[in-house]
Formats: structure tokens, sequence, C-alpha cells
């Protein structure tokens, strides 16, 4: 279907840095195949100056915009609503207009890392083991929408066992969450997904995984893409473990929000395999 429309829909991504975003590009692609004409620039924007720029935004009559990384609790904060998801993960990735005074927060990178584990991966999520590496902001975003998923079991590992306790009791009214140093992970029975929501690839590293955790069916998730993803993709591809990067999850997510937006749902495979392709 396609929907020609003169005026563009404003749109933009938020961030901190933000010009490597692949948000654009996405967007653009999915427009394209309805025949939207969209602006959506890359803004980067310090905390303090976050609140400002998104009033500017709405004045320009924009429909929403992306936030990411450092801003994503700050963009919850403003919004007037917000979705169940976002209230849980206290942090949006999307904000709605709906008008000048009624912003309305969302959270989809759960629905985009399902999106990809399921229709690109064939994974079945109900009754399945899953760690996930890390008790910060990126798991946070995706635990509601996890164990709305009917897991068997989810464990928060982190160096920090205070965080991660947090953080499963704040979801635990959900489902079967629960937390435990990473260190108390040898020996611990194999999963069958392990995501890292970690940024040690920022910096070279990986997080600590005993091979104990794996077998040959267990899927490692990287929530990273791009060159932060290598040190983990080629310790992966080192094991022998299957491994994902998070370039997927990232297009879902971008579908999601495009359609909250827009009301059309893009096809997503196209846009991934071209992202692959330029990757």
């Amino acid at each position: 279907m396609m929907i020609e429309n003169d005026e563009p829909i404003r749109l933009a991504v938020f961030g901190m840095p933000v010009k490597q975003s692949k948000s654009p590009a996405i967007h653009q692609q999915f427009a394209l195949q309805f025949g939207l004409n969209i602006d959506y620039p890359a803004v980067e924007s310090t905390a303090l100056e976050f609140p400002e720029k998104i009033r500017k935004l709405v004045d320009r009559g924009a429909r929403g915009c992306n936030i990411t990384a450092p801003l994503k609790h700050d963009a919850w904060e403003l919004a007037h609503r917000s979705s169940p998801g976002a209230e849980r993960a206290r942090a949006a990735n999307t904000l709605i207009f709906e008008k000048k005074d009624d912003w309305y927060a969302d959270n989809t990178d759960g629905r985009g890392l399902i999106a990809d584990l399921v229709q690109h991966q064939g994974r079945v999520l109900p009754d399945s083991r899953i760690l996930i590496i890390g008790a910060g902001g990126a798991t946070a975003g995706i635990l509601s929408d996890l164990l709305n998923q009917k897991p068997a079991q989810i464990v928060i590992g982190n160096r920090t066992a205070e965080r991660a306790q947090n953080l499963a009791t704040r979801f635990s009214d959900l489902g079967p969450v629960s937390s435990s140093p990473m260190k108390q992970l040898e020996g611990a029975a194999p999963f069958d997904l392990v995501i890292n929501a970690t940024s040690l690839g920022h910096i070279g590293q990986v997080p600590p995984m005993p091979e104990s955790l794996f077998t040959e069916n267990t899927l490692c998730y990287d929530l990273n893409y791009g060159p932060v993803a290598n040190p983990l993709r080629e310790h992966c591809n080192a094991r022998g473990i299957a491994y994902r990067d998070g370039l997927g999850m990232l297009v879902e997510q971008a579908a999601v929000s495009f359609n909250l937006w827009t009301g059309c749902e893009p096809n997503t495979l196209l846009v991934l395999q071209n992202l692959r392709k330029d990757h």
C-alpha cells in the first residue's frame, strides 16, 4: 500500500553519541516501502539539553521520536503517559506525540528482540531457560516482554549481585526470574538462550561465560551489533557456540516504533538483508 504525503512526517532519534546510528537509514527504508516522505535526523543531546530539544521537535509538528543511550530514562520521565513495559523498565526508546502536551512513552526493545528470535531464528521461548548477563537498562528494557513469553526460568547474571537481585525483585511478579553472581554460574545447568546485555564489547572484552552454560542447541544473543559485537562473536565462533548479534533486534524494534507513528507494518527482512549486505 502506497501512501503519498507532501509534508514530511517529522521524527528523530536522540542520543549521545548518536551520529553512528543506523536508525535514520532503517526508517527511510521503511518509509520507501509505503511511499512516505519522512524527516528523521539523528540528534545528539546531553541530558540537560534533552527537554528543550524534544520541545522544539514537538513544536515543529513531529509525530514522535526514538531515544537511545543514555537518554532512555530521561525520555520516560518527560512523558505524560507510559506503556506498561516502559513503566516497568523506567525507560523509553520511543515517544509518540499525540498532542503537544500529551507524550506517550513506549519501550519496543523487548518486542524487537522477540521478533528477531522467533521470526528470524526460529527460537521457541515458552518453557525455555534464559540467562541474561548484565543488570542495567538494557536488561530492564527486555525483561517484561521475555517474561510474557512464559519461559521456565530467567536468570540475571551480574558481577554485582545486589544490582541483579534488585532487578529480579522488581519484575518477579511477572514470572520466574532470579539473580546470580556470575562466579556462581560455574557448573550451572545449561541454558537454551544466553543474552549478553553488557557493554563490554566497547572495550574489546567479553563477559565471563563458563562453557557449561552452553550446549550445541544454545544460542548466544548479543544485544550489541557492529564492531562492538566482534569480541563476543569471535569468542563464540572459536568455541562452536551459535551466535547472533543485535542487528535484527534493532530493525524489529524500529518497525514497532514505525508502526506506532504511521500505522504501517514494514517488511523487516528486506531491510535487515540490506543492512547485512552493507555491514
